[in-house]
């Protein structure tokens, strides 16, 4: 093997890629929705149960693969300011 694919290999050992599992309420390909629900699901877990709880950190990977960076920058913005346009009670 030359050294190129050696790095390749142990790349591949080292990191594993996954995606979003499909979620049976968000069929479509339009993953605008499921991404705005992850957000919000993520920061009502906290807010119930903690930065602690392990389940939280679900809804977080899921809206961190969803939802592109300007969305979350904005929506942390506006929670920031109290005009966050959903309830974030648990």
């Amino acid at each position: 093997m030359s050294d190129s694919e050696v790095d390749i290999v142990e790349l591949r050992s080292k990191y594993v890629l996954k995606t979003v599992p499909f979620d049976a309420r968000f069929p479509n390909q339009n993953q605008t929705r499921n991404c705005f629900q992850n957000y919000t699901d993520y920061f009502k877990c906290v807010k119930a149960k903690g930065e602690d709880f392990a389940p939280c950190q679900q809804f977080l990977q899921a809206y961190k693969a969803l939802c592109p960076n300007g969305w979350t920058e904005k929506w942390d913005a506006q929670r920031e300011s109290g005009t966050f346009p959903a309830s974030l009670e648990p």
